[in-house]
């Protein structure tokens, strides 16, 4: 099973990625990544080579048990002591949730064996994490990017926010399986993959601006597999092997590049933003992760699409924002709110200085990074994804309220700032 010389994930996993900004040697904590047609009788094999000990706890919810826990718990239960904890259908990834897992878990264990994805995969991390104790991850779809990150996506006090977690030692990808996943789980990963756009250009804003840090790296490393991908998204429904393959590794290089980046910071920014605060702020129609942020990536690409065209730079004003307001906004929550948003309150003189002196050359470094609204639309609407509020049942009123507010649910200045102090309606 070894990967090209020249493959990054491979490069990465040796610790020998040059990062062509800096000339440093990049790695990566996790020791394998297998991705093939099938992984079927390999399951041992792949978790004996990652010496984790002999007393294992795998964790499931139903439908991922049903989809390659079964299969996988039967394979490690030849040579592992295996507990078994399979979670109803659906489950939150919350700090609740987290700590009755932990509970749960056999004092003894030595290491977690995720068999899911998004949720699951998180939560694995969480509490394997609070055991400082290993984990590795079976996939059972290719709904998201958190598989090889180092943080994990958990509810707290109301407020949706990545913490610090571990990056698992392996993560094994059987593409029959991920096939076979329900198409709306296929699309979510595309969902998740189409950010790259956005999340780079708010990224790159907040640099050009506030001289935040800014990495190109984790976007070079996944550039390859992310064309493949984008150029025929379709394919991915029609159960074709090597779109499945692109989606998958476009996927695990993020969370790579996440981890490389300390942060979430390359694939979560206004996208993510909007998508939180709706979540947060209503009880809205289950809807996957992914295909939540399709939706908020095509209206933030939107917005970008927007404030780059314009020939003459924006002009901000200083925010009046202050905690009365968000506790009012929020509630118990607000408190936390408030912590986020206060760093980025920054001198309206600064920016304006900055804006005047370069908007031109910014404008066009940032249009350079990105994909633009209707090609992200278009991408897509070829694999049937969400790209309207509507299309996941999300009234007009709540959306547009998430666009004038959720900047204020995270210390990231984004476009949705910049829109925001410069009056900017869109």
């Amino acid at each position: 099973m070894p990967v090209a010389e020249d493959d990054p994930i491979a490069r990465l996993i040796a610790g020998a990625y040059l990062d062509p900004a800096t000339g440093a040697m990049l790695g990566a904590d996790a020791r394998v990544v297998v991705i093939e047609p099938s992984l079927d009788g390999w399951e041992v094999d792949l978790v004996a080579d990652l010496q984790l000990g002999p007393r294992l706890a795998l964790i499931a919810d139903v439908d991922t048990y049903a989809a390659l826990g079964e299969r996988v718990e039967r394979a490690l239960g030849s040579r592992y002591q295996v507990q078994a904890i399979v979670l109803g259908a659906r489950p939150h990834c919350d700090v609740e949730t987290a700590a009755k897992l932990g509970a749960a878990l056999d004092p003894d264990t030595d290491a977690v064996i995720a068999v899911g994805s998004g949720t699951i995969n998180d939560l694995s991390k969480l509490v394997a994490h609070a055991r400082a104790i290993p984990q590795a991850v079976f996939a059972t779809a290719p709904s998201m990017n958190g598989y090889t990150s180092v943080s994990a996506s958990v509810l707290d006090g109301g407020v949706k926010r990545s913490v610090r977690a571990a990056t698992p030692h392996g993560a094994f990808f059987d593409l029959g399986v991920l096939a076979a996943a329900p198409a709306r789980l296929i699309r979510a990963g595309l969902g998740d993959s189409a950010c790259r756009s956005t999340a780079q250009a708010d990224w790159l804003l907040q640099h050009l601006l506030l001289d935040r840090p800014y990495r190109e790296v984790p976007f070079t490393l996944l550039a390859e597999d992310e064309a493949a991908l984008m150029a025929a998204p379709a394919a991915l429904l029609d159960g074709d092997a090597e779109a499945m393959r692109h989606l998958v590794r476009t996927l695990v290089l993020s969370g790579f590049g996440m981890t490389i980046s300390g942060g979430s910071y390359p694939a979560s920014q206004g996208e993510h933003l909007l998508a939180h605060y709706l979540t947060m702020m209503a009880e809205l129609p289950e809807a996957l992760h992914g295909e939540e942020i399709a939706v908020c990536t095509v209206a933030m690409a939107t917005l970008q699409d927007h404030v780059l065209a314009l020939d003459t730079p924006p002009v901000v004003r200083r925010c009046t924002l202050d905690r009365d307001v968000m506790m009012a906004r929020y509630g118990a929550a607000g408190d936390v709110c408030w912590r986020e948003l206060a760093p980025k309150l920054a001198d309206p003189d600064l920016i304006n200085g900055r804006l005047a002196a370069g908007w031109p050359a910014l404008r066009d470094r940032i249009a350079r990074v990105t994909i633009g609204a209707t090609r992200i639309r278009a991408i897509l609407e070829a694999a049937g994804a969400p790209t309207e509020p509507a299309d996941l049942g999300w009234p007009d009123a709540l959306f547009s309220e998430a666009k004038r507010h959720a900047r204020e649910i995270r210390d990231r200045y984004t476009f949705l700032d910049l829109a925001a102090d410069a009056g900017i309606a869109w």
